[in-house]
Order: structure tokens, then C-alpha cells, then sequence
């Protein structure tokens, strides 16, 4: 059963019957409230000029119209309008790691029914959407097509795919990289992943997935969405935990009885989705956090909402 404000378990039911609770859940939320003169999770954004206006904080520095700003003295930045036809891609990081949650879903669950949000909000109007499915040692490339059917196509590979076999780590890196190759015209890609990086376990050390993420968001309009569960913020006092770390199959029993155990390792899960944050906001993404013990649709909807106000990038929560 689904929980109430969480998304479809997908290994309740089958397949179809899974896309159309999800199907449901999104369009029920989404529809009427998010539509409007722009496309995706990023309104504001497009590749063709428009005008020049005043620099406001907050604006992309990428954007700034230096011809007028040296003929005005005054900071410009230059407006552009949505192309007639959007193309998306989403990284889908199904790795070991998201195969986890005590709240109302499992990571993996939330994650899928990102990409179903992003691919109802950006289908219309002829845009095409891809994928890049990363499970394990898997990454699977779904070609960008336009229209809802194919858009329902890629849904169920993505509920379809087999969870990653225990000890196998996914790169990444090496997914998100998939996607500047080859190069394409401007359009939006979304890196929907716990960007947990099991190689940078010092919080100063970048991750791995910080520099192709750059190189993405250097030439589209780019979106992370962090999964989180309640779990990797903060520990329960339940005494004596075995706890397993799914990427590398490796055990370890910790006393959470310890008030300065469950203290520093809330000290450290901060520092670790500060440090992801930082890195989120290096490669010029929006970063979108979607909590297993929240409402997740009303997290995106606020989100859109802050950036069709003109709000600077940020996390929602």
C-alpha cells in the first residue's frame, strides 16, 4: 500500500498498475497548477534572445549582456524565450544505495516518481525526453522521443529495472557524463540520485560526479533532485543497530544508545549534504531535496513556485 504523501511502491502490483497510480498522483497534483508560457522544472530559461534587462540578484552570471552593460555602465543580463521544442534527459541513479527507507517509501520509490513528475511537467508540445538508467554496473540509454507514449515507454523501463545486485557500485559519474555525449543543442537535463559518492568520504574531498555535472550545466539548463531519507540525517536511539552499507555489502553494529554517537553522526550526515549542496551549487544546478517522510509532490510544486517568483536557486527544504 501506498502511504499517504508518498509515491506507489514499485513492488506493489505490476508494472501498469504501478504507472497508473503514478500517473494519477502526479497528474491529479500537477495539472492546473503548474502549467503555463513555460517548459519544465526551470521556467526560466531558453536558448533564444530576447532583450536585455538590469542584473537582479540572484541572475546567472552566464547570462550577462556585456555589450549593454558597457554602453549603460549599468549591469545587464539577457533574456531569452523557451524554444517551440524542448528536449530533457534524466539520469536515473538507481544504484544500491536507494534501495533504502524507513519513512513512508524507499529512496528507489521516490526517485522514480521524480522522473514521473519531470517527464509529465516537460512532455507537452512536441518535447522530447530521454533517459540514462544507472543500476549497478548497468547504464542504460533510452533515445529521446517525443510524445506521451514514449514517454510511458521510458516510465516502465525505469520501474522495470532489476535493483543493483548487492556490492555493486554504480559510477555515477559516468552516467551523468553520458549525457554530454554527443553534444546537443540547449535543453534541460536532470540528475534525479542520493549523490552519495562511496570514493569521497572526506567531507573537503569534491565527488567524482561534480565534474561532468559542471561540464552539463555549463551548456543546459540543469536540475539535481537529492533523495534523502530521514535516516541519513540522524539516528534513532534503539540501542545496539546492525546496519548494512548496500553499496559495498559491508556490516557494521553501532550503539545508538550513545547520545554522543547519534550526535556526531548528525554532525557528519550535515556536513556531508552541505558539502553535496556546495558541489550542486559549483555546477550552476538547481537543486531540488525530496525527503522519503515528506509530501513529495507539494515539494515540487513549492519549488516551481519559488522559481517562477524569481527566487535564487536553492534547495526547498
Amino acid at each position: 500500500m501506498t502511504a499517504a504523501g508518498g509515491p506507489p511502491r514499485l513492488d506493489d502490483g505490476g508494472t501498469e498498475a504501478v504507472l497508473r497510480k503514478l500517473q494519477l498522483l502526479v497528474a491529479r497534483k500537477l495539472d492546473g497548477l503548474l502549467q503555463g508560457d513555460h517548459l519544465g522544472l526551470l521556467p526560466a530559461a531558453g536558448s533564444e534572445i530576447a532583450e536585455s534587462r538590469e542584473y537582479r540578484p540572484g541572475d546567472d552570471v552566464r547570462r550577462m549582456d556585456w555589450p549593454v552593460t558597457a554602453r549603460t555602465t549599468v549591469p545587464h543580463v539577457r533574456q531569452t524565450v523557451a524554444d517551440r521544442e524542448l528536449e530533457t534527459w534524466i539520469c536515473l541513479d538507481l544504484s544500491a544505495s536507494l534501495d533504502f527507507g524507513t519513512a513512508r517509501c524507499e529512496k528507489r520509490d521516490l526517485a522514480v516518481a521524480a522522473a514521473a513528475a519531470v517527464t509529465h511537467l516537460t512532455v507537452r508540445g512536441g518535447n522530447r525526453t530521454g533517459a540514462v538508467i544507472a543500476a549497478g554496473e548497468r547504464i542504460v540509454r533510452i533515445p529521446a522521443r517525443g510524445g506521451r507514449a514514449n514517454a510511458q515507454g521510458m516510465l516502465r523501463r525505469m520501474v522495470e529495472t532489476p535493483r543493483a545486485a548487492a556490492g555493486a557500485q554504480t559510477d555515477l559519474a559516468a552516467a551523468i557524463d553520458t549525457l554530454n555525449r554527443p553534444p546537443r543543442r540547449r535543453g534541460m537535463a536532470v540528475v534525479i540520485s542520493d549523490f552519495l559518492d562511496g570514493e569521497a568520504d572526506d567531507p573537503a574531498t569534491a565527488p567524482a560526479w561534480e565534474r561532468p555535472l559542471r561540464r552539463l550545466g555549463a551548456r543546459h539548463d540543469l536540475l539535481a533532485v537529492e533523495i534523502v531519507d530521514p535516516r541519513e540525517l540522524e539516528l534513532p536511539d534503539v540501542g545496539v543497530l546492525t546496519v548494512v552499507d548496500t553499496e559495498t555489502g559491508r556490516l557494521h553494529e553501532v550503539q545508538t544508545g550513545d547520545r554522543r554517537f547519534r550526535q556526531r553522526y548528525a554532525e557528519a550526515a550535515a556536513a556531508q549534504r552541505a558539502g553535496i549542496a556546495a558541489a550542486l551549487r559549483r555546477a550552476g544546478a538547481g537543486h531540488l531535496r525530496l525527503r522519503t517522510d515528506s509530501d513529495w509532490l507539494l515539494d515540487i510544486v513549492r519549488f516551481v513556485a519559488a522559481q517562477r517568483r524569481g527566487q535564487t536557486r536553492g534547495t526547498t527544504r
